[in-house]
C-alpha cells in the first residue's frame, strides 16, 4: 500500500534531514521506493487544506479515472469553480497530481504524525 505521510507542528527541518538520510542509505543499498512526505506548520493549516469536501475529492480520483476538472465536479455534483479551487489548492499542497492527462491521486492512505 502506497501512503503520503504528513507531519503537522515539531521540528520540521530536523524531520526532513532524517528522512533524506535514510532514503540515501537506503538508495546505497539498492532498495527502491517511492514516499511522499508533507509538513505542515500547524494544525491549522492542514484543516484549511484538508478539508471533508477535498477528502471525498480525493477518495474519488483515486478510485476512478479523471480527465479534468469539469468531469469531476460533473461527478462529484459541486459546482466547478469550488472543485476547481479544492484541485489547486490539493495539488498546491502535493495531495493531488494534475497532468495532461487527468488528475490522480496515487497513494491508498494519508498516514498523519502531529506533534503536541
Amino acid at each position: 500500500m502506497s501512503k503520503v505521510k504528513i507531519t503537522v507542528g515539531g521540528a520540521i527541518e530536523d524531520e526532513a534531514a532524517r528522512r533524506f538520510v535514510d532514503a540515501w542509505h537506503r538508495a546505497e543499498r539498492g532498495e527502491s521506493f517511492n514516499e511522499r512526505y508533507l509538513s505542515f506548520e500547524t494544525w491549522d493549516a492542514l484543516a484549511r487544506v484538508l478539508t471533508g469536501k477535498r477528502m471525498q475529492l480525493l477518495r474519488y480520483v483515486r478510485h476512478h479515472k479523471v480527465a479534468s476538472v469539469r468531469a469531476l465536479a460533473k461527478a462529484l455534483k459541486r459546482d466547478y469553480s469550488n472543485v476547481h479551487a479544492d484541485v489547486r489548492a490539493l495539488a498546491a499542497a502535493g495531495l493531488l497530481d494534475t497532468t495532461d492527462g487527468g488528475l490522480r491521486a496515487d497513494y491508498d492512505a494519508i498516514e498523519t504524525k502531529i506533534a503536541i
